[in-house]
């Protein structure tokens, strides 16, 4: 994993909630970078079709036979992964206002606040974790279309798992 920051939201909840279609629900975020073990908004179903915004510390504590907490998901066919992503209410949207893939920072033009698809746990602590998946050799986060997010919060799994794919590479802008 590349060191610094995977990610930034710089958005408050109110922005986050608009571009998201969430309630804010309480949440104060005003914006900063994504770190592992740090605390970051995320949205879930809350049933009825509505979503709201709710703190989730960034890192899955490891499986049973891991060693280290769980940012980034990528084995889709884990048995300590299958049964929460077959489970709507542990699906989740991942606000992001950028990334980073090595080096550089991703954005998508015409979206400031976009949604990675992400999952959570509710071990010791509430976490989540980012699904990413291999493009060209490269790890990068699963950037879900905003006319997927209701179909990856409430979605089956057999409907929702063909949105873990790379986004086009030609709809992201790069800057160092």
């Amino acid at each position: 994993m590349s060191p610094g920051p995977s990610y930034r939201l710089d958005a408050p909840a109110g922005a986050i909630a608009t571009a998201l279609g969430a309630q804010v629900n309480g949440d104060v975020w005003d914006g900063g970078v994504g770190t592992t073990g740090g605390y970051a908004p995320v949205v879930i179903g809350i049933g009825g079709g509505r979503r709201a915004i709710v703190p989730r510390q960034w890192g899955v504590p490891p499986p049973p036979k891991g060693e280290r907490v769980v940012t980034h998901l990528r084995n889709l066919d884990s048995p300590f992964w299958i049964g929460p992503l077959r489970h709507t209410q542990f699906r989740c949207l991942v606000p992001v206002t950028r990334y980073r893939v090595g080096r550089q920072w991703c954005s998508l033009p015409g979206l400031p606040v976009f949604a990675m698809a992400g999952l959570w746990r509710d071990s010791e602590v509430p976490s989540f974790a980012i699904l990413s998946v291999l493009d060209g050799g490269t790890s990068m986060p699963v950037i879900l279309h905003p006319r997927d997010y209701a179909l990856w919060l409430q979605g089956d799994w057999k409907e929702a798992r063909p949105l873990a794919v790379p986004f086009p590479a030609d709809r992201l802008a790069f800057t160092p």
